[in-house]
C-alpha cells in the first residue's frame, strides 16, 4: 500500500522497474536507462497516474520544474514535476532533488512523454511515485470570531510584507469580484470572474491566479467555519437550492468554480486551466496552504506570507489577493458584523 502524507518527505532513489519490456514502453525505457527516481505525487493526480501509461507532451521546462500535458482526456490534464525546493503546485510530483542539482536539464520542451502506471517519463527523466500527498490543508473547525481574528492578522501580515497590487493592479474586476463574493452575489461574481479568466501573460495569467486563491479559500475556509449563519442558498425557494444545508461560501465556491472551469481549456493556458480545476476542488499549492493554516490559527503568518509573495513574478501576489478576497467573503457570509471594522489591504 502506498503511503499518503500531508507533505512530501525526502525519498530515496530506488529502482521500481518491472521485468521485461512493455510493447508500449518509450524507447528510452526499452534501452535500459537509469533506474527511476522516487517521487511524491499529489492525490489530485491519481486520475493520471493510476491508469495504464498514456502519451503526453512536455509543454515547458524550467530549472525548478517541468510541465507535461496529457493528449486528451478530462482534467487534470497538466502534471508538474518539481524539485524538492520549488514552488509546489497542487498538481505536482515532487522529486528528491533540488534546483541546484538540475534534475530537468536533459529534458526538452516539446519532447514526448508518458504518464501512468505510477510513473512519469519525459526523455531521460523517469519518476516512480512512492508517496502521495494531500493538496487540501487541514484547517480544523473555526468559529466566525476566530476567522475574523485570522483575517485581520493576515491583512496586517500582507501589509507588513509590502504586498503590491499584483499583475492586474488598477484593473477594476478583481475588486468587483471580491465585493460580489462578500455580498453573496453569485451572478455578479460569475460575470467579474469570466472577465479575468486568462487575463495576463505567462503560464499562469494573473486573473487565473487570483481566481485560484479565491476559489480554494472560499471552499476550505468556508467549510471550516461552524456556528455561523447558514442558509438554503440565494433563492427564496428551498427546492431550488443545490445543496440545502451547505455553508454559503462553499455553495458559492461550487457554482463559481463550475462557471470558470466550464470553458477554461479554451480561454487560458493548459496549466492555468488545470490549476483552476484543482482550486475549485479545494486543491492548494504549498504556499497557499500554509497561509490558510495561518488564518486558522495553526501557525504565525510572517514566514508563510513572505514565501507566498515570493512565488513567481506576480503569481504569489495575485494568489494572495485571491486568498484574502476568499477569506473576507467567507467571513462576511457567516458573520457580517465581524468584518465591519476590519482593515483593508488595497492594491
Amino acid at each position: 500500500m502506498t503511503a499518503v502524507v500531508r507533505d512530501p518527505i525526502p525519498l530515496p532513489v530506488r529502482s521500481g522497474g518491472r521485468g521485461g519490456t512493455s510493447p508500449h514502453q518509450s524507447p528510452a525505457r526499452s534501452g535500459g536507462g537509469r533506474p527511476p527516481a522516487a517521487g511524491a505525487a499529489s492525490l489530485a493526480l491519481r486520475p493520471l497516474l493510476d491508469p495504464p501509461r498514456r502519451a503526453a507532451r512536455v509543454i515547458a521546462v524550467f530549472p525548478s520544474a517541468l510541465y507535461v500535458e496529457m493528449r486528451g482526456g478530462p482534467e487534470p490534464r497538466v502534471l508538474a514535476v518539481v524539485a524538492s525546493d520549488a514552488h509546489r503546485l497542487p498538481n505536482s510530483v515532487v522529486v528528491a532533488a533540488t534546483r541546484r542539482e538540475q534534475p530537468f536539464r536533459s529534458v526538452r520542451e516539446g519532447a514526448d512523454a508518458w504518464v501512468g502506471d505510477g510513473r512519469v517519463e519525459a526523455g531521460p527523466l523517469h519518476v516512480r511515485v512512492r508517496r502521495w500527498w494531500d493538496p487540501a490543508p487541514v484547517l480544523g473547525t473555526m468559529r466566525p470570531a476566530a476567522l475574523g481574528h485570522g483575517v485581520r492578522t493576515l491583512e496586517a501580515a500582507f501589509a507588513a510584507a509590502g504586498m503590491t497590487g499584483g499583475g492586474l493592479s488598477g484593473h477594476p474586476d478583481p475588486d468587483v469580484l471580491a465585493a460580489c463574493c462578500a455580498a453573496g452575489d453569485l451572478a455578479g461574481a460569475v460575470e467579474a470572474a469570466e472577465r479575468i479568466v486568462g487575463l495576463g501573460p505567462g503560464l499562469t495569467p494573473s486573473g487565473d491566479d487570483i481566481l485560484c486563491g479565491l476559489l480554494v479559500s472560499l471552499r476550505l475556509v468556508g467549510g471550516a467555519v461552524r456556528h455561523g449563519r447558514t442558509g438554503l442558498g440565494w433563492g427564496d425557494d428551498p427546492s431550488h437550492s443545490p445543496v440545502r444545508s451547505a455553508h454559503k461560501a462553499v455553495w458559492l465556491a461550487d457554482w463559481l468554480g463550475a462557471a470558470v472551469t466550464a470553458d477554461a481549456g479554451t480561454r487560458t493556458t493548459a496549466l492555468a486551466a488545470t490549476l483552476l480545476h484543482c482550486a475549485a476542488a479545494g486543491g492548494a499549492g504549498a504556499e497557499v496552504a500554509a497561509v490558510l493554516r495561518c488564518v486558522a490559527g495553526h501557525e504565525p503568518p510572517g514566514a508563510a506570507v513572505r514565501r507566498l509573495l515570493a512565488v513567481g513574478h506576480t503569481s504569489g501576489t495575485d494568489l494572495a489577493h485571491g486568498v484574502l478576497a476568499g477569506c473576507r467573503a467567507a467571513l462576511a457570509l457567516v458573520s457580517p458584523v465581524v468584518v465591519q471594522d476590519a482593515p483593508r489591504v488595497t492594491a
